[in-house]
Formats: C-alpha cells, structure tokens, sequence
C-alpha cells in the first residue's frame, strides 16, 4: 500500500491551487475569528490566526528512497520529480504529517501550537520555522505513537521558550495515556526529566506531560485553544487522534484515519483537513 496526502506541499500551502480563501501561511484568519479576511480591529498589531503545514507527507516521506535506489523502468515520475526540483516549490518533497498552528490572541499575541512532531523535525525547523519566523513553540499535541508522530521529541530542546532570564520555560505536551506509555519506553530520559550529573542545564528538554482521553466529550486547551479529541481508526484495531478547534470558524485536523468511528462524526459546518490513501 502506498501512501499519499490530500495536500500540497508547495511553497506550505494548503492546496495545489488555492483560491482567494486559503488555508496557508498567506494568512486565513479561520482559526479564532471565523473570518477569512484580516481584522486588525482585533488585534492591536493587525494580526491574524493561520495554519503552517510543516510536512504532509507519509510516514517514509517522499521522495521514496526505494524508488532511486532501485528505480523501475520507466523511473518513478513522483520521485523522480521530488529531487528534480527545489523542496519549497516542489510537490513531491513531502515531509512526515505535521501542523504548526499560529494561534494569534485577540491582543495580538501569537502562540504557537505544534501537532505531531516526527522523524522529518529537525529539518522541518530549518526549513519552515526560519522561514516563517517562528521562535518557538508553546505547546505539542501528539495524535499517537507511530514513528511519524513522536520522533522528533529528541528535538524539543530547540524550540522550547524562554523567559526573561533566558531561562528554558516547560512546554507541555498533549497525549493520551497509551501514547505515553510507548513514549515512556523509548525516551525514558525524556519522560524521566532527570539532568545528567545533576546539572539542570544538561537537562534534555523540561516538558510537562498532560495526559488527555480520547473522548469527543472530554476537550482541552492548549494555549488558550481549546481542542476536541476525535478518535478515528488508524488501521483496525488501533484508535489516532485527530482534533477539532477553533472559536468561530472551525477546522476538524485528521492526519491518519482509515476509518470514521460513530461518535466522533461531526454534522457542523468545519473545515475539514485530513489523510488520502491509494493503492
């Protein structure tokens, strides 16, 4: 099975041809206001709410490297494409799933929400966040445990904030208690927050872990956001989150569902953003 998103990655827009009302970094002011034009009378700095995509690509991102390495005949056109043309306009140079929410307050304040942080991080950072200009993140939501989501938590340490001291402040980090078990076991010192020697400036990252259910009925917030859980399938057997949030307009994120469950089924009028899969 081959695995491909329902977004562009093109210069981090939302779709390959967007119109006038796009989801992107070209500023939508859907998230926390409801309109899609900018209304500075919210905010003293004329800001605005908007979605970065940092990666919406499959877990073994693409290009596939077994398509250069081995390359059939004719030669793959997707990956073949995807190293024939710089990243930022190509695409099919897709890094693992993940969306960076720009949550500007109405006093003109931006926090800075990060869903899913996988193997593809680090060059995420490089690539978007210097080009966007973002410093930092506020907080994390993981939609569950798979390589592609969790990681690039070796990583927080470079985009956690700090305060007037240049002190490094504690990020929290949304999960479901299963993710955290998984999580537990393979970054132990992460989980475990212990510096190495007691020196707390070797500390690996200070994270404060918030454990969340995976109940439509059980929302939390995260940087004054609030977020409702959607459980989805993610193969048989196996429940990833997706979300919904937003004040007035609202965008349903689901990154990886296979399959609707019942109850998470949302009849309101939303922006929905979420996987494709092809054969």
């Amino acid at each position: 099975k081959k695995k491909a998103r329902g977004l562009a990655e093109v210069n981090n827009k939302a779709f390959p041809a967007p119109p006038a009302n796009k989801l992107s970094r070209a500023r939508t002011n859907s998230i926390g206001r409801g309109s899609m034009e900018p209304d500075p009378s919210k905010s003293p700095t004329g800001g605005s709410s908007s979605l970065i995509f940092l990666g919406t690509g499959c877990s073994g991102t693409l290009p596939d490297a077994r398509c250069l390495l081995k390359p059939s005949t004719p030669p793959c056109a997707v990956c073949s494409m995807g190293i024939s043309l710089p990243p930022e306009g190509n695409p099919n140079y897709r890094l693992n799933t993940s969306l960076l929410v720009d949550y500007c307050h109405d006093d003109g304040t931006h926090r800075y929400i990060l869903i899913d942080i996988g193997k593809t991080f680090r060059e995420q950072v490089l690539r978007w966040f210097v080009h966007h200009k973002v410093p930092y993140v506020d907080s994390i939501i993981l939609t569950h445990e798979h390589a592609d989501a969790v990681l690039g938590l070796d990583d927080v340490w470079v985009v956690q904030p700090r305060n007037d001291r240049n002190d490094v402040e504690q990020i929290p980090i949304f999960l479901t208690q299963f993710t955290m078990d998984s999580i537990a076991r393979r970054f132990p010192y992460l989980v475990e927050q212990r510096p190495e020697d007691g020196d707390e400036d070797a500390q690996a990252a200070k994270i404060d872990w918030k454990i969340v259910q995976d109940d439509v009925e059980k929302p939390f917030v995260a940087s004054a956001l609030e977020f409702v859980p959607l459980p989805v399938m993610h193969g048989e057997g196996y429940i990833c989150l997706g979300f919904l949030f937003g004040r007035r307009a609202r965008v349903a994120y689901l990154s990886d569902v296979s399959r609707f469950l019942p109850k998470t089924k949302h009849g309101k009028k939303l922006i929905l953003v979420h996987n494709s899969l092809f054969r």
